[in-house]
């Protein structure tokens, strides 16, 4: 009834102002809501907005977004709500989409694009919306100074921030982080010192300015100045003292610590297993009264890294909630300490608990595969798990077949896969090298070119090696000339021993001791010294064999291919007397030679030999086999083995 009245009585004004008939219908139908009405559609909108901030938080952006599109009003808070959610999930477009077309901009919305521009590196977009700002905050400045130092501009940060009518301690102690992001402590400090407000905040940013920057001592020391420190500073410089191998303070400042999270915890665990003090450790974690994840795979880790496997199983036995980092740490452990077998059978039982791998686990799970039928099996289940799009995991299996000596396999994986990087490319370029087809080698790497990949320079030392294989001597020397004029790398040591080693196969001796001239001293290793000296023993050139086998010895004194090579070659032409002091030499500097062995796999078992070797339970069969079957068809054949390689 009061509306009614209020409304008649200015009627006139209503009439003079000369309102639409529309605007005269929304404006009757809005007196004659019901304020119940108006409450819940408040508090729906309230609650709407509330529930988008929530799910961006989580990462959760098209359920944020579909939310937001569904909704039948939205008021600024709506608009500044997804905005926030794309900017803190790092999508910037989608955000200044929404931006730009929102019915009206307010300073938080102006505040956060400011922000999402600087973090982005658009300075220039940031500084356009800042200037044409009709009102600014502390938090537009802030974001604007810290873009500023963010991509190192620090003179227009100090300017904007000297521009700055009010600033407070947050203002302040971004210009001590943006000094200290750049390196420039001694700068950091001095505004520090004459901060005019000082709160925890800023004491804590300083101190971690410090231990980022490598100050272990300045930072502990402004710790213990500090005159009020919360959970966070703590945890702070215990991890600092940690990571500084410093674990007596670490320890001693935790025990002094008056309250302690399950971060405090978490951080002590960690830090002394990776700093290999195993033992404290285990005491700290068995005194947690709350142990998270972190802290129980830091521990599973730490047994793994030292090898203590049964400890690390333990550990991962009592785990109330296993996730797939906990089964990924125990694979790994086993697969990266010979233990195959464990690896695969653990992947088995993550299988059997309901766990989904990720591409990590087929990772160690396909680098434990020691046989062809399980490294059949195991791509089966890459297939089937959807991972066979997975670059890294299909770069492994092409080595891996290959290795096998599967190369069908390793083409077929090859073709199979689309996201080709240039180690997808080099892996099957090693793989034909490896087995001999040098021509297949140089026509695939004409395909990588073409498909617009550049080779680095593993790629170079395959098909370096396909050509030494293959006799392919003019094309060896293109490609090592391509290496720095066409592809701008620097050939490393292996590029030059693949050069001697295809000159050296070709007789090319002299040639060949021209590119080890031209080699710096300093980067002459092994490799390129036992090319040589291979190209003198194989072509009788026994005073260079002689000269190189001595240079070969003071660089490696203690590795066996020099001795052996320099041997074969006195062996190959009847000096017995040189022969015999080369192996004299080898007792004296007690080297050993690793002696040769083959390996086969049967039913899943792998049987490995070694020259003289009889320990195996079935050697009596063995040798029988080779006596009456394999022996007169090598006869057939021709063969004769190259006994010039033997050496006690």
């Amino acid at each position: 009834m009061v509306m009614l009245l209020l409304l008649s009585k200015h009627s006139r004004i209503f009439s003079r102002s000369h309102l639409s008939s529309h605007f005269l219908r929304h404006f009757k139908a809005s007196i004659f809501i019901d304020p119940n009405q108006l409450s819940d559609t408040n508090s729906t909108l309230h609650k709407r907005n509330a529930e988008i901030t929530i799910l961006g938080r989580h990462g959760k952006v098209s359920e944020a977004r579909k939310l937001f599109d569904e909704m039948p009003h939205r008021d600024l808070v709506s608009y500044n709500s997804i905005i926030t959610v794309y900017l803190k999930n790092k999508d910037l477009t989608i955000a200044e989409t929404i931006f730009n077309s929102m019915p009206q901009r307010n300073i938080v919305a102006e505040s956060a694009m400011i922000d999402g521009y600087a973090k982005g590196g658009r300075l220039d977009d940031a500084r356009k919306l800042f200037d044409e700002m009709p009102e600014r905050n502390e938090f537009s400045w802030t974001s604007m100074i810290s873009g500023y130092f963010r991509c190192g501009r620090i003179e227009e940060a100090m300017h904007l921030f000297d521009q700055m009518p009010r600033k407070n301690v947050v203002s302040w102690t971004t210009v001590v982080l943006g000094f200290a992001r750049n390196g420039l402590m001694d700068r950091a400090r001095e505004f520090f010192d004459v901060m005019p407000e000082k709160n925890t905040i800023a004491w804590t940013a300083m101190v971690k300015s410090y231990l980022d920057n490598g100050f272990f001592n300045e930072a502990y020391k402004l710790f213990l100045e500090m005159p009020q420190k919360n959970i966070r500073s703590w945890n702070i410089i215990i991890s600092g003292c940690l990571s500084a191998n410093r674990v007596n303070e670490a320890i001693q400042l935790f025990e002094l610590m008056p309250d302690r999270s399950h971060v405090s915890w978490t951080a002590m665990v960690s830090g002394l297993a990776q700093n290999k003090m195993i033992g404290i450790a285990r005491k700290y974690f068995d005194l947690m009264p709350y142990k998270d994840l972190a802290a129980w795979t830091a521990m599973i880790t730490a047994y793994v890294d030292e090898v203590l496997l049964d400890e690390a199983r333990e550990i991962f036995n009592l785990l109330p909630e296993k996730n797939v980092v906990a089964w990924n740490t125990m694979i790994d452990g086993y697969a990266r300490n010979g233990d195959e077998g464990e690896a695969l059978r653990f992947f088995v039982l993550m299988l059997r608990s309901c766990y989904r791998p990720n591409e990590t686990t087929m990772t160690s799970v396909v680098t434990s595969c020691d046989g062809m039928l399980e490294l059949m099996q195991v791509h089966a289940i890459v297939i089937r798990l959807g991972f066979d799009h997975d670059t890294w995991l299909t770069n492994t299996l092409i080595t891996l077949y290959s290795k096998s000596g599967d190369l069908c396999s390793a083409l077929l994986v090859f073709e199979l896969h689309k996201s080709k990087d240039v180690v997808t490319w080099t892996a099957m370029v090693v793989a034909f090298s490896n087995h001999g087809h040098g021509q297949h080698a140089l026509q695939l790497f004409a395909c990588m070119i073409v498909s617009g990949i550049k080779p680095d320079e593993v790629t170079f030392v395959g098909l370096l090696s396909a050509c030494s294989h293959a006799g392919l001597v003019n094309q060896g020397r293109r490609l090592f000339d391509s290496i720095k004029g066409t592809y701008d790398l620097n050939p490393k040591a292996e590029h030059y021993s693949c050069l001697v080693d295809i000159l050296g196969r070709a007789g090319l001796v002299n040639e060949a001791m021209e590119v080890v001239s031209r080699i710096h001293p300093s980067d002459r290793d092994e490799a390129v010294l036992v090319a040589l000296l291979g190209a003198c023993k194989q072509h009788g050139d026994v005073a260079m064999a002689n000269f190189i086998g001595e240079k070969l010895l003071e660089l490696e004194p203690s590795s066996s291919g020099g001795y052996v090579l320099l041997a074969n070659t006195y062996a190959a032409n009847g000096q017995w007397d040189e022969l015999a002091q080369v192996r004299k030499r080898m007792r004296e500097r007690n080297v050993k030679k690793i002696p040769g062995y083959s390996q086969i796999q049967v039913n899943g078992r792998t049987h490995v030999f070694f020259i003289g070797d009889k320990s195996h339970p079935q050697v009596a069969e063995i040798y029988i086999l080779l006596q009456h079957n394999l022996q007169p068809l090598m006869m057939e054949m021709v063969y004769a083995p190259d006994i010039s390689l033997m050496l006690d």
